[in-house]
């Protein structure tokens, strides 16, 4: 009886790998999973967080948490001996980095998901992978204009770097799933706002920063004009989000396409006036304008909408309102202790 309890236990463990796991996103799904306590209806007996950059303290103390820091293409033969049952795949270059630097993002996104994958095939025992994708592999083509509103089937043709490397990892995690090396799904998530923290390298920063800065009394600069539509999804929605599709059958995630997340349609004067609506005229008027024509251009060939046609079918909808993103970020904000320095502006 305990041999079979033993072994019992033994199969309804996870050992979890997280690339990315200590960014903001990663480590928001990683909090997430660790409160859970489990994961597929498997314990959650170890989370490996790998990234760049060290681990937010609080994760790193938990004792079913392993940090591993430094790149993520230096990392990965390690992983063969470890045999992960599940993977998340954060880790990116952003996509300015990526427009600017074309080796960075090759090997940051391309080179760094190939090796990860032979790694996962080598370790023999098809473990699950969710690769996280991007809205940026739509773009505007002569042979296939753009729709004003993207949907799963719509065809992807990228016209940055970074939508080009996250599309071919896609058709990667496909192949190696189509070969049983992994049972592998990829999700297209939509720009994630607000994010806490510092501006990144990303095109789309400014559509966490306008509301970011001048909620922290600070002001910030749009580069673009307030016309311009995109489809956002705040941070709770993308990790829920995140999770439902790992955690969804191979039927139910419904073949083996890229799923597109669930997507909040806006235009940068909503955001404006769902930020004014619920901190005031005088946090609004911190937003000055000032075009920068690369991220311009880089912006005006993405989808200025988005409709999930898939992700319902998991439960999965998106937010009801920007104001009520924006209060979501507020709440998280108290909640870590940071109204004093990430809220002046209230």
């Amino acid at each position: 009886v305990f041999l079979d309890s033993f072994i019992f236990a033994k199969e309804k463990a996870m050992k979890l790998l997280i690339t990315g796991g200590a960014g903001f996103l990663g480590a928001r799904l990683a909090r997430t999973l660790l409160a859970k306590g489990e994961l597929a209806g498997k314990r959650l007996t170890q989370v490996v967080l790998a990234d760049q950059f060290p681990a937010p303290a609080d994760l790193a103390a938990d004792p079913r948490v392993e940090v591993l820091t430094g790149p993520l293409l230096d990392q990965c033969a390690g992983f063969v001996a470890r045999r992960f049952d599940g993977v998340f795949h954060l880790a990116s270059a952003v996509s300015g980095e990526c427009e600017a630097d074309f080796d960075l993002g090759m090997r940051s996104n391309l080179d760094s998901t190939r090796a990860l994958l032979d790694a996962l095939r080598a370790a023999g025992n098809t473990p699950r992978l969710l690769f996280s994708s991007s809205v940026a592999v739509y773009g505007p083509d002569p042979a296939h204009p753009l729709p004003d509103v993207v949907t799963d089937d719509t065809f992807t043709t990228p016209q940055t770097s970074y939508g080009s490397q996250k599309l071919m990892c896609e058709y990667m995690v496909a192949d190696y799933s189509r070969k049983g090396y992994i049972d592998g799904r990829s999700a297209r998530l939509m720009t994630v706002s607000v994010r806490p923290g510092k501006p990144n390298g990303a095109a789309s920063s400014f559509f966490s920063g306008i509301l970011r800065e001048p909620l922290a009394g600070e002001e910030s600069i749009c580069p673009v004009d307030t016309t311009v539509s995109h489809p956002v999804s705040s941070p709770g929605v993308t990790v829920r989000s995140l999770i439902a599709i790992f955690e969804a059958s191979a039927d139910a995630f419904h073949g083996r396409s890229a799923m597109l997340l669930p997507a909040l349609n806006v235009t940068v004067a909503q955001m404006l006036d769902a930020l004014e609506a619920v901190a005031g005229p005088a946090v609004r008027a911190r937003v000055k304008f000032v075009r920068d024509e690369r991220i311009a251009n880089i912006v005006a060939n993405w989808p200025k909408g988005a409709k999930a046609l898939r992700a319902p079918r998991l439960g999965l909808q998106p937010d009801a309102n920007f104001q009520d993103v924006i209060r979501q970020y507020i709440d998280d904000c108290k909640a870590a202790g940071l109204e004093k320095t990430a809220l002046k502006g209230l």
